[in-house]
C-alpha cells in the first residue's frame, strides 16, 4: 500500500494536528495508520474498544512486536481484561495522550473502528450520571441471571434508539445504557446530546472513514482470520482463560474467544469455530459500516481503501 502525500516533514505543517482513521474491521486502518505515522513523524493511538485490553493480541488484531518499534503506539493492551472500559474512561485517557503528543511534536494519527470514541474526540460525548454502587449491582445480577439478549428487549422497550445500535449479545453495553438511564432519570439517547469538549479541534483535524468494496472487505475478513489461526489464535484463547477465566463481559467479547472455546472443550470443530467467527466478523463490519453512516457528518471524507494515491497533500488538508 503507498500512501502519497505532500504534508512536508514536521508533524505538525500549520494546517492538520491530527489525523482520525475510522472504518470496519479489517479495513486496513492500522496499516493506513502506520504509513501515515513514519511519513508524517506521528504516532498510532488507539480507537478501538476491544484492543485496549491485555491478553488477546492475535484475536484483536493488536500491532505486532515490530510494528510496535516502527512507530509509537498508545492505549493498546493496558486494560486488565476484568476491568470495565467506558467511552468516558476513553476519553480522560486519550486528552492526556494527545497532550503528551503535542508536547513531543509527534502528529496524533487515531485508528479504529469504535465510534462513540472518536465522538469523545470531537466533543460529542455527554458527561453521563454517575450510577450508585447498588444500582450497577442491580443491573449486573440480572445479565447474569437473564442474559443480555433478555435484557436487550427490555432496552428496546425503554429506548428503542439506543437498543436498535447495540448488538443483543453485548451485555456490558446493554446494562451500561439501562443503569445509565436508571441513575439519570431519562433514557440513554436523550441523556446523548453532544455537548460535551473536543480534545482535537475539527477544523484542523483530518477525518476519514474507510468504505471498502464489500466484497473485498468480506475476503479480507476471511484472510485476516486465518491468518490468526496460523499465528497461534486458538493457543491464544487457551492462555487467556487459564489466566482470565470468564472475562466474557469485557475482552471475552472478542470475535474468536468464545468459537475457539468450544474446539478447545471439544464442542465443536475448529472448521465449525471458523466458519462462526468469520460470519460474527462480517456481521460485525457491516453494523460499524451502519453506525458510521448514520452517525458521522459530511466533515468525515468517505475513502475506498483500493485507492489509496487519494491521500495527496490536498486530500489530506484540513477542510
Amino acid at each position: 500500500m503507498r500512501v502519497a502525500t505532500n504534508m512536508g516533514n514536521g508533524p505538525m505543517n500549520g494546517e492538520v494536528e491530527a489525523i482520525l482513521i475510522a472504518g470496519p474491521t479489517a479495513s486496513g486502518k492500522s496499516q493506513l495508520a502506520m504509513e501515515l505515522a513514519e511519513r508524517h513523524r506521528g504516532a498510532v493511538v488507539n480507537a478501538d474498544s476491544l484492543q485496549v485490553y491485555d491478553g488477546l493480541e492475535i484475536l484483536t488484531a493488536r500491532p505486532s512486536k515490530s510494528e510496535l518499534e516502527r512507530v509509537p503506539h498508545r492505549l493498546y493492551g493496558h486494560v486488565d481484561p476484568h476491568v470495565a472500559y467506558s467511552a468516558g474512561t476513553y476519553r480522560r485517557e486519550v486528552e492526556a495522550v494527545i497532550a503528551d503528543l503535542r508536547q513531543k511534536e509527534l502528529m496524533p494519527i487515531v485508528c479504529g473502528g469504535t465510534g462513540l470514541y472518536f465522538k469523545a474526540l470531537l466533543g460529542h460525548l455527554d458527561e453521563m450520571p454517575d450510577v450508585p454502587a447498588d444500582v450497577r449491582t442491580k443491573w449486573r445480577e440480572r445479565l447474569a441471571r437473564d442474559g443480555p439478549e433478555a435484557l436487550h428487549g427490555l432496552l428496546g422497550e425503554q429506548d428503542p434508539q439506543t437498543a436498535e445500535r447495540l448488538d443483543p449479545r453485548d451485555g456490558q453495553r446493554i446494562v451500561r445504557a439501562l443503569e445509565i438511564a436508571e441513575a439519570g432519570g431519562q433514557p440513554l439517547s436523550r441523556l446523548q446530546k453532544g455537548g460535551g469538549e473536543a480534545i482535537v479541534d475539527p477544523a484542523r483535524t483530518r477525518m476519514l472513514v474507510l468504505t471498502p468494496d464489500r466484497a473485498t472487505l468480506r475476503q479480507r475478513i476471511a484472510k485476516r482470520f486465518d491468518v490468526m489461526l496460523e499465528r497461534g489464535a486458538i493457543d491464544e484463547v487457551a492462555r487467556f482463560r487459564k489466566r482470565h477465566g470468564t472475562a466474557a463481559s469485557t475482552a471475552g467479547k472478542a470475535i474468536g474467544v468464545a468459537e475457539l472455546s468450544e474446539v478447545l472443550h471439544g464442542l465443536s470443530t475448529l472448521e465449525t469455530a471458523r466458519e462462526r467467527a468469520i460470519a460474527r466478523s462480517r456481521q460485525y463490519a457491516k453494523r460499524q459500516e451502519t453506525w458510521f453512516r448514520h452517525q458521522f457528518d459530511a466533515r468525515w471524507r468517505r475513502v475506498d481503501p483500493a485507492n489509496f494515491s487519494i491521500f495527496d497533500g490536498s486530500a489530506l488538508r484540513a477542510q
